[in-house]
């Protein structure tokens, strides 16, 4: 075998693995309800916007 052989066997399996790791993650992305995509939202939004304390004074961070 002729190493480009090989090195154009490597590009479509590394293409192939590419496609099923799309697939998977697409499965998963699909698997939420409408609904529980808004409550993550919600929840992620509200932790962003929720302020943080400012430091007291007198501690040591």
């Amino acid at each position: 075998m002729r190493w480009w052989k090989i090195v154009g066997l490597a590009g479509f399996v590394g293409v192939a693995a590419s496609g099923v790791v799309i697939a998977r993650a697409e499965r998963r992305r699909r698997a939420y309800t409408p609904e529980q995509v808004r409550q993550r939202l919600l929840e992620r939004h509200e932790a962003a916007t929720t302020p943080t304390p400012p430091p007291t004074e007198g501690t040591w961070p």
